[in-house]
C-alpha cells in the first residue's frame, strides 16, 4: 500500500483543517434528506424560506435568523464566507457553532420576497424561534444584536431538522473549556473595539453584555470544578523559601 500524498502548505491553496472539516459537515447537514409534505425528496438546505438557529457546545442557543434566500445560501454567508454582520462584528463567532437546527416553508418554495403573506409568517414563525430560544436560554437571551420584526400573527412551529456540524475531532479540539474561555474571552474584546470605534445602537452593546456574562459563567465553572477556592494556594507555601 502506497503511503498518502503529503500536502505542501506552503506550495498548495487549501484551507487549515478546521476550515476544512467545517464546510465539510456544513454541507452533510444542508444536503440532509427532509420530509416534504408532498412526498417530493428535498434537501434541507434547498429550501427558500425558513428560520434557522445555532447553538453552542453546551447546547446553548446563541442566534436566531430568518432566510428567504434558501437556507443554504444564508448559513454558509454566516458560518463560511464570514459576509454578515454579525459575523463581521464579533456578534457570532463560527467558532462557538456546534449544532444547527432549521424549520423550513415548504409551502413558500415558489413565493418570490415580495410576497406579503409569506414575509408576515416568515416574521412571525421568527418571534415564535426567538421566544423559545430564550426562554430555553439559560441567561434568557441570545446573542442577536436585533430583535425579531414585530407583527400580531402568531403561527405554530413547523417540522423542524437538527444536527451537529463539528466532527469528533474537531469537538476535541473544541470542547475543552479553557479553549473556549480563551476564544470567548478574544471574541468580547473584538466585539469591545468595534464598539470603541464606532457609533452603534444599544443592540451591539446588548450583546457585549450578554457575551461578558457567558464569560464569566464558564470561567466560574471551570473553576469550580477545579477545586475553586480550595485550589488557589497560599503565598510562601512551596515556593522554596522555607
Amino acid at each position: 500500500m502506497s503511503d498518502p500524498v503529503k500536502r505542501d502548505p506552503d506550495s498548495v491553496n487549501f484551507p487549515p483543517f478546521e476550515t476544512e472539516d467545517l464546510r465539510s459537515n456544513l454541507t452533510a447537514f444542508l444536503d440532509s434528506g427532509f420530509q416534504d409534505p408532498s412526498g417530493a425528496p428535498a434537501l434541507v438546505g434547498n429550501y427558500r424560506w425558513g428560520v434557522y438557529a445555532f447553538f453552542d457546545y453546551d447546547g446553548e442557543p446563541i442566534y436566531v435568523g430568518q432566510t428567504n434566500e434558501r437556507l443554504r445560501t444564508r448559513i454558509r454567508r454566516h458560518l463560511t464566507n464570514q459576509r454578515t454582520d454579525a459575523v463581521a462584528m464579533s456578534v457570532l463567532d463560527p467558532f462557538e457553532v456546534f449544532e444547527i437546527e432549521v424549520w423550513p416553508l415548504p409551502q413558500f418554495q415558489d413565493s418570490n420576497r415580495s410576497d406579503l403573506a409569506a414575509r408576515q409568517y416568515l416574521d412571525a414563525l421568527e418571534r415564535l424561534i426567538t421566544e423559545r430560544a430564550v426562554e430555553h436560554s439559560q441567561f434568557k437571551a441570545i446573542l442577536n444584536e436585533k430583535d425579531p420584526p414585530p407583527g400580531m400573527l402568531a403561527v405554530e412551529a413547523p417540522p423542524s431538522f437538527r444536527g451537529r456540524i463539528v466532527s469528533e475531532r474537531v469537538h476535541e479540539l473544541r470542547s475543552h473549556p479553557d479553549f473556549r474561555i480563551a476564544r470567548r474571552a478574544l471574541i468580547i474584546s473584538r466585539l469591545a473595539q468595534v464598539i470603541a470605534e464606532r457609533k452603534v445602537q444599544g443592540g451591539l452593546r446588548r450583546v457585549l453584555l450578554i457575551q461578558a456574562k457567558r464569560l464569566q459563567w464558564l470561567a466560574s465553572r471551570r473553576y469550580e470544578a477545579l477545586g475553586g477556592s480550595a485550589s488557589v494556594p497560599v503565598e510562601g507555601e512551596g515556593d522554596g523559601d522555607g
